[in-house]
């Protein structure tokens, strides 16, 4: 299975989603998180991937993946099977799910160290959550509640801060929940 990216998409007719959230792996999906993914209904992957297999490696219970280009996206990086499906990701991308629109983009045209959320949420108004990544920092911020902004941290094995870690979004027309993990290296 090859999941298709896009850069619109909506699933608000699809009640009560799992969605696995990964961003940087460059190049190595951690198993613990891949068991993850595969547990839930979809992923996002919020950039960095580094690779095809990376790609063809995210297999949610949906088969539905989507995700945008990190800063280490690009082609001089990539092995040569994955320049074509490199050219067609976008920097970012919004995802219509029960309950409100998730934005996701990979955060470094925001800054190159720590994005701002507060700049994040101007970027993407009328979304209930940005999901980003190139910080590799596991971020969780729900202080407004009109739109979270969350980091799933680094999924592969390159600057993990602790071990590889990925988010789940539980989502309802009714409720959203998030759920965190890490796994020891």
């Amino acid at each position: 299975m090859n999941p298709k990216f896009n850069e619109k998409f909506d699933l608000s007719h699809l009640n009560n989603l799992s969605i696995a959230v990964v961003s940087d792996t460059h190049t190595v999906l951690d198993d613990d998180v891949r068991k993850i993914v595969e547990a839930c209904d979809i992923v996002i992957h919020a950039g960095d991937i580094g690779s095809l297999e990376v790609i063809e490696s995210l297999k949610p219970k949906r088969g539905l993946a989507f995700g945008v280009a990190g800063n280490n996206d690009k082609p001089y990086l990539w092995d040569m099977p994955g320049w074509e499906f490199l050219k067609t990701l976008p920097d970012s991308i919004e995802i219509t799910v029960p309950g409100g629109v998730i934005a996701v983009e990979h955060g470094h045209a925001h800054d190159m160290h720590k994005p701002s959320h507060d700049d994040l949420r101007a970027a993407h108004k009328d979304c209930r959550a940005v999901v980003y990544g190139h910080t590799h920092h596991q971020i969780i911020d729900n202080s407004h509640t009109n739109c979270w902004v969350l980091n799933p941290g680094a999924a592969g094995n390159v600057r993990t801060h602790g071990g590889p870690s990925c988010l789940k979004l539980n989502v309802s027309d009714e409720n959203w929940d998030i759920e965190s993990y890490r796994f020891t290296n």
